[in-house]
């Protein structure tokens, strides 16, 4: 997982951490539901943007076991 370089996770791999969809993971972003994420839509567009905050989402999710690195 991308935790490890400190910096990225992706909604697949915050989808696959939670056992939920990515569809589940982008709707509570938006949403304002998870701590650990914004989802933010820029001006002229249609598409959101994600961020995963590798720290808060190991604070509230829990940490990388050894079998997912």
């Amino acid at each position: 997982m991308s935790v490890q370089n400190g910096n990225v996770i992706t909604i697949k791999e915050a989808a696959e951490r939670m056992g939920k969809s990515e569809q589940f993971i982008r709707i509570c972003l938006q949403q304002g539901i998870f701590g650990f994420g914004k989802a933010i839509k820029l001006r002229g567009r249609k598409k959101y943007t994600y961020y995963i905050s590798p720290v808060e989402f190991e604070r509230l999710v829990g940490p990388v076991k050894p079998d997912e690195v």
